[in-house]
C-alpha cells in the first residue's frame, strides 16, 4: 500500500471517529486521563463497523506516514548537533537542517521548530526538513535530550516530558534560539514554529526574548504566562475549532494582544481538532493542514527575509 494510499484510509476512517473519541484522546495526549481509561471510554462507544483497536489505531501516531521530505533529500543537509544550555540542562541536542545551497557567502533566515509534550518525534523531524525545502535554516531541539532523548513512542515520551523541570525545557530552547541568532550560516533573522506544548513555546520565547525572535507561528497552543507586552515580533496563531481546551484560553490571549497592540493574524480551521497539522493520525486533515502550512511558509518569507 502507497503513503498516499494509507493516509487516504486514515482520513476516511475518521470520518466515522465520534468527536468524543478524538476529545479523551486529548485529554489522555495530555495527561488528564490515563491509558486505562481512554481505552475504557472508548470501548464503551458504539462505532458501527469500527473495533476498538481500529479507533484506537486511528488515534495513535503511525510515524511512516509523516516522512513528507525524505532524511536524504539531495536539496538539504541534516544532522544531529549538541549545543550548550546554561539557561536549561547545560547540555542539549536537536535536528539541524540545512538547505544545500546555503553558504557563508548565501546565507539563509532560521526557524526554530518546537515539539509537542513528548520529545523531537519524526513528525517534527519532518517538520524541520520541510522548513529547510522552503528554504529556512531549521533547527528542532530535543526536551528529553537529558533523559536520552525521544524513546520511540509518544507514551514514553510524555512520560519523560512530564517528570522533567519545565523551566529548564523552556531555557534549553530559549538557548537554542540564541544559537540561531548568531549561526554563521544564518542572517539573524529567527523565526519559530511549534506545536500544542511548542505552540505554548513560540508564545512564551516571543514574550520573553523580543530582540531575538522575528516571527512567531504557534500551532494550538497556550498563551505567554508573562510579558505579552513585551512582544516585537508578528505573531500568525494556528488554532481548531473543535479544540475545546486550547481555546478556552483564547479569549483572554486576544485581549492581551489587543490591548498591547501586537501585531498577529488568528486562523480558526473548521471541524478541525488539536494536533490536525499531524499527518500521522486520524486527527489530521490535510486540507486545513495545507493551508496553514502554506500560510506559514508564506509568513516567514515576508517577516525573516527583508
Amino acid at each position: 500500500m502507497s503513503l498516499k494510499t494509507e493516509k487516504t484510509t486514515l482520513a476516511l476512517s475518521a470520518k466515522d471517529i465520534p468527536q468524543e473519541a478524538f476529545d479523551w484522546y486529548d485529554e489522555y495526549a495530555h495527561g488528564d486521563i490515563d491509558r486505562r481509561t481512554f481505552l475504557s471510554r472508548l470501548g464503551a462507544l458504539s462505532v458501527a463497523g469500527l473495533t476498538l483497536s481500529v479507533v484506537a489505531g486511528a488515534l495513535t501516531p503511525n510515524y511512516a506516514l509523516a516522512e513528507q521530505v525524505s532524511f536524504n533529500d539531495p536539496d538539504i543537509t541534516a544532522s544531529y548537533v549538541e549545543f550548550d544550555t546554561p539557561n536549561g540542562h547545560g547540555k542539549g541536542r536537536g535536528y539541524l537542517v540545512i538547505p544545500k545551497n546555503v553558504d557563508s557567502s548565501n546565507k539563509a533566515p532560521a526557524v526554530l521548530v518546537a515539539h509537542e509534550n513528548r520529545g523531537l518525534n519524526p513528525y517534527i523531524e519532518d517538520v524541520a526538513r520541510r522548513l529547510a525545502k522552503a528554504g529556512f535554516i531549521a533547527f528542532a531541539p530535543d526536551a528529553l535530550f537529558p533523559l536520552g532523548g525521544y524513546p520511540g513512542n509518544d507514551d514514553e515520551g510524555r512520560a519523560m516530558q512530564k517528570s522533567m523541570d519545565g523551566s529548564k525545557i523552556v531555557g534549553d530552547f530559549m538557548d537554542a534560539a540564541t544559537l540561531l541568532k548568531s549561526h554563521s550560516l544564518a542572517t539573524g533573522k529567527v523565526g519559530m514554529v511549534g506545536f500544542c506544548f511548542g505552540g505554548f513555546l513560540t508564545n512564551h520565547l516571543a514574550a520573553n526574548m523580543p530582540d531575538t525572535i522575528n516571527a512567531g507561528a504557534p500551532y494550538y497552543g497556550t498563551p505567554a504566562k508573562s510579558n505579552i507586552d513585551k512582544i516585537k515580533a508578528p505573531l500568525q496563531i494556528h488554532l481548531a475549532e473543535l479544540d475545546k481546551r486550547v481555546n478556552a484560553t483564547w479569549v483572554g490571549y486576544e485581549k492581551e494582544l489587543k490591548a498591547n497592540k501586537v501585531d498577529y493574524t488568528a486562523y480558526i480551521y473548521p471541524t478541525a481538532n488539536h494536533g490536525f497539522h499531524n499527518d500521522s493520525t486520524a486527527r489530521y486533515q490535510e486540507d486545513n493542514a495545507e493551508l496553514a502550512w502554506e500560510r506559514t511558509i508564506s509568513f516567514f518569507k515576508q517577516n525573516l527575509n527583508t
